[in-house]
């Protein structure tokens, strides 16, 4: 069982950056495709960016697109979000996801592993 887990998020001004992290717990035998989501309150649980298990395949939601920048790291199975100019309105929690499949996928049921999730709260 691979399990998540997220880290970097923290409040923040509009405009400011953060960077978010993802990493199993403990070393992975293969290389999963890879995403992040995001839940405000009162919202549902929406599909911010995605990676393939190379790196290839990068995908992201219309918002962010242009402000965030999903990559692999070098440690196998880590990937990073780096959030700029944030806005308000990206005010959730950020959860990192992983499957099996060489690609992402914007639907959530798509991935087996979820870590636990980090809050990132932007004032204006």
């Amino acid at each position: 069982q691979v399990q998540l887990v997220e880290s970097g998020g923290g409040v923040v001004q509009a405009g400011d950056s953060l960077r978010l992290s993802c990493a199993p717990t403990e070393r992975t035998t293969t290389t999963y495709a890879m995403a992040w989501f995001r839940q405000a309150p009162g919202k549902d649980r929406e599909f911010v960016a995605s990676i393939g298990w190379d790196g290839g395949r990068i995908d992201y939601r219309n918002s962010v697109k242009g402000r965030f920048t999903i990559s692999r790291g070098n440690a196998k199975n880590t990937v990073y979000l780096q959030m700029n100019n944030l806005e308000p309105e990206d005010t959730a929690v950020y959860y990192c996801a992983a499957n099996h499949k060489a690609f992402g996928s914007r639907a959530a049921h798509e991935y087996k592993y979820w870590g636990q999730g980090t809050q990132v709260t932007v004032s204006s």
